[in-house]
């Protein structure tokens, strides 16, 4: 195991911490394998009410590992491939939405991309005024795995965001509706777990059904078809050797991946 993943239980509590700070907790094969194992462990645990989910160190997560080539992972880089590798990303991400426990994100530092996707699907999210939020992957020519962001924040924020790539502070990300409350840092914890406590204390299964209700409110209106059109879309989008994308691999190629990375923040300022 490359124990990417660490878990603690208080009482009926699970904090389960993303464990890799040396790099920004970003998300690799490991982290993806392990965490999704966790997920339904604690869901098959009936001694555990409440799932805390945090990253070890400074940051909830930037992203999809940048060193991993995820467009040939899945083979060949063509829409069959993408829509293999958006479709797994899609399935993992979604293991907050689909545990029977609620789950609260503790988010700070960065929580960008996939990670912010994956913080999407948590129940709430509680945010250190450190936190960063965004979904840049239209600056490397590629689409959110999971397109959740306009069921959380509403169309007109989602566009913002997604069309542009921005990333915003946590005082911006509480505005829009993408975190529930804002904390300073030191007290961030401390405030989250306090919450999942008052959680923790109510009827389970009475939370429980509450969450499935919840869940299928969306589900009704079509969340998960929503999201299955965007893989189809998107996989055609990853597919399409953009003259920007094939720009950042010849950088990325010649001069590393920092360097590509500033060319792409240069480019588009």
């Amino acid at each position: 195991m490359a124990n990417t993943v660490q878990t603690e239980i208080e009482g009926n509590i699970a904090h389960v911490r993303i464990n890799r700070p040396h790099a920004r907790n970003a998300l690799s094969q490991e982290l993806i394998t392990e965490l999704s194992a966790e997920f339904k462990s604690i869901d098959a645990n009936d001694d555990i009410y409440v799932v805390v989910l945090s990253g070890v160190g400074d940051h909830f997560g930037a992203g999809y590992d940048l060193n991993v080539d995820w467009r040939n992972l899945y083979g060949k880089r063509n829409p069959v491939g993408t829509r293999r590798m958006l479709s797994e990303c899609v399935e993992f991400e979604m293991n907050p939405w689909r545990c029977s426990k609620p789950v609260i994100a503790m988010v700070r530092g960065y929580c960008l991309a996939g990670s912010c996707e994956l913080s999407m699907m948590c129940c709430v999210t509680y945010a250190s005024d450190t936190a960063r939020f965004g979904e840049p992957e239209i600056k490397f020519s590629a689409v959110p795995p999971a397109l959740v962001m306009p069921w959380v924040v509403g169309l007109r924020h989602a566009r913002e965001l997604l069309y542009s790539g921005d990333i915003i502070d946590a005082q911006e990300a509480l505005r829009i509706g993408l975190v529930n409350k804002v904390f300073p840092d030191d007290e961030l914890e401390a405030e989250t777990m306090k919450y999942a406590r008052r959680i923790a204390a109510m009827d389970p299964v009475v939370v429980q059904m509450m969450k499935t209700c919840i869940n299928q409110t969306a589900e009704i209106t079509g969340f998960s078809q929503s999201l299955q059109y965007a893989i189809e879309n998107g996989a055609i989008a990853e597919a399409t050797e953009t003259d920007n994308y094939v720009q950042f691999m010849e950088v990325a190629q010649r001069e590393g991946l920092t360097a590509a990375i500033r060319w792409r923040e240069a480019k588009f300022g």
